[in-house]
């Protein structure tokens, strides 16, 4: 790119240069609606821009330092301009200054040829700009056990991970202990974006959000907590229903976004059956809701923190013990065994069973058909037993409501099993 400027006219350029001001436009967009902000939509384009032409002028004339001028330049403008004009509420206009920094070294990056990183970086800013008073609202609702979790789920993440032993250990060669406690951060990343954004978002966009956060949170803790409220309230059995619904669809998306991360080569085998379950699951669904009176009271699913070091290591225990249950049962009882495990284990957590398979998928102990067969039966046990809960906390009235939703999402994914 560099060489065509240099021996060319220059015009080889204006794609990048358009590409910052498409960047600065956009984060300008957001940073226009601040009214005590120094720089608005103009100033964020002209400074990605300017990025972008001292990135060039550098390169032109080897000098390095031009792209360092510019940043001060650019730093000490938005500065100054706080200093001598501070905003009506006193506001420091640290954001500002930084997003503007950051918009010059976004357009620098477009000229070095980082052109997608640059996009989706500055997609990811303009989010979080616009997201302050959600993002503020939710480190105001965490409680100090929240904050002692999250910083356990890091220090485990970024501290204790990069220093476990990936090498294999055990019967079978199944057990690592570096991809056991990946597995542990992959599953609970997963439930804690969903905590957070359910305490994020609450109950302001009704039940089909509601349903799908709580079920990537939890969709037995969401089943328990709708089941209890929905006894004795006519009212709330339609919206009820509706949620744990949702909420049983949301694990086949859980199971296939972990399958598509852990062993990508199952994913072919394994989509009709998940998307059979999530396609006729959401006809029901979609029949329930406008079933459902839009006056029934919302309540939040009272989930536990995915992250607490407990249930991280518990889950990692139960990952552990499954996949080498799995292994030998899979040994001495062939299929048979496997798919025993595979349905006493479901009944608590598809999660585990769903990873071990994957596995000793990988390991090349299990084949695509016994991989995929023990997933869906694990998830099949693992509906039956909420649909057990169901009965049992909310009653035969919650049940006949939940029961279409659950046969058909059992009957879309038995469908796409026998297919196979």
């Amino acid at each position: 790119m560099e060489t065509g400027f240099l021996q060319g006219n220059g015009i080889e350029a204006l794609p990048q240069f358009l590409t910052s001001l498409a960047i600065g436009l956009l984060i300008g967009l957001e940073r226009e609606r601040n009214p005590s902000a120094k720089a608005g939509l103009r100033t964020f384009a002209l400074v990605a821009m300017f990025g972008t032409l001292s990135a060039l002028l550098a390169t032109k004339l080897g000098s390095p330092w031009l792209l360092i001028a510019g940043l001060l330049a650019v730093a000490g403008m938005i500065i100054a301009a706080y200093i001598n004009n501070p905003g009506e509420e006193n506001d420091p206009g640290t954001t500002t200054v930084v997003a503007l920094l950051f918009s010059y070294g976004l357009g620098a990056m477009i000229w070095y040829g980082l052109v997608k990183l640059a996009v989706m970086l500055a997609v990811g800013v303009t989010a979080l700009l616009y997201f302050k008073p959600e993002l503020r609202g939710l480190s105001q609702r965490l409680t100090r056990r929240d904050l002692a979790a999250v910083l356990q789920f890091s220090v485990l993440t970024f501290i204790v991970l990069p220093v476990l032993p990936d090498q294999n250990y055990g019967p079978y060669d199944a057990f690592n202990p570096h991809h056991a406690w990946l597995m542990v951060v992959l599953i609970s990343g997963i439930s804690l974006a969903g905590y957070a954004a359910l305490h994020v978002v609450g109950t302001r966009y009704g039940a089909p959000l509601l349903g799908f956060l709580g079920g990537l949170v939890s969709s037995t803790a969401t089943t328990m907590i709708y089941a209890k409220h929905s006894k004795g309230n006519q009212a709330m059995l339609n919206l009820a229903a509706s949620v744990i619904v949702i909420a049983g669809m949301v694990v086949l998306l859980r199971l296939l976004v972990v399958s598509a991360v852990v062993a990508f080569g199952a994913v072919p085998r394994l989509l009709p059956v998940l998307a059979g379950g999530l396609l006729l699951g959401l006809i029901v669904a979609l029949y329930n809701w406008r079933k459902m009176s839009n006056a029934t009271e919302l309540y939040i699913p009272e989930t536990s923190n995915p992250a607490e070091l407990h249930t991280a290591i518990s889950f990692g225990l139960l990952y552990v013990v499954v996949l080498l249950g799995s292994a030998w049962m899979a040994d001495i009882a062939g299929s048979q065994g496997l798919y025993a495990v595979a349905l006493v284990s479901g009944l608590t957590d598809v999660d585990a069973i769903t990873l071990s398979s994957l596995r000793l998928f990988n390991l090349g102990q299990l084949s695509e058909h016994q991989t995929v067969t023990a997933i869906a039966l694990a998830f099949l046990s693992n509906l039956a037993f909420k649909f057990g809960m169901v009965i049992f906390i909310g009653g035969w009235s919650l049940a006949r409501h939940v029961a279409a939703g659950f046969a058909a999402i059992a009957c879309g994914v038995l469908v796409g099993l026998f297919a196979l």
